[in-house]
């Protein structure tokens, strides 16, 4: 009887899992706020990072503006954002330890696709594919299309997507969402930060071969 070996394809998340992404957003929102004279709280609004760009300008804008400010948003981002924004301690690292296993690393995020590859590029961070502008359960089809068993994430949107998705649900709380939350969410591994993803990886191959 053949042995079925699990995928080696794993998904990450982007803001607050591979990157720190607050300094960049702050400063994009203090320049949306400038140019259109609305009043954006930005040190309220990088501290609940991961749902859609959307659903924070709607604390901000009426609806009938959300589509053209978020687009504004969108186009101002690269000139304020990519600079600031650092890679998140162990990020590399753990992209690393998924190709040195022989696997693939796909980042799969709500931000901007465009974006997220520029964050990306210029912090020399290297999937292997990038998918974005997909939340929560939507994530899963990112996930199952490219075959991923794992996603690491640091919000309970992505654990919603991981098991929307049959993967295996690891979580880090090193965004807005803490240990417990992510648990009650369903997590199937809390890890401290990516810092220890390498030697999880390690040992979570050893036991399903």
């Amino acid at each position: 009887m053949a042995v079925m070996v699990p995928t080696l394809t794993v998904g990450f998340d982007l803001d607050m899992t591979l990157i720190d992404s607050r300094p960049g957003i702050h400063a994009t929102y203090r320049a949306l706020s400038a140019e259109t004279g609305a009043w954006i709280d930005a040190d309220l609004a990088v501290t609940r990072l991961g749902p859609p760009l959307e659903q924070e300008l709607a604390h901000w804008f009426p609806a009938d503006r959300i589509a053209e400010t978020a687009d504004r948003y969108r186009e101002i981002y690269p000139a304020h954002a990519i600079a600031p924004t650092l890679a998140m301690p162990g990020a590399r690292d753990a992209i690393q330890a998924v190709r040195a296993a022989g696997g693939r690393a796909v980042v799969v995020t709500a931000k901007h696709e465009p974006n997220a590859k520029l964050h990306l590029e210029h912090l020399g961070i290297e999937p292997d594919a990038v998918v974005g502008w997909l939340w929560a359960e939507a994530k899963a089809e990112a996930l199952r299309e490219h075959g991923a068993g794992v996603y690491v994430g640091d919000h309970t949107g992505d654990v919603r997507g991981a098991r929307a998705a049959g993967a295996l649900a690891v979580s880090i709380p090193t965004g807005p969402c803490d240990a417990d939350e992510l648990r009650a969410a369903g997590a199937d591994v809390v890890l401290p930060d990516l810092t220890a993803f390498p030697a999880w990886w390690d040992a979570y191959r050893a036991d399903v071969a």
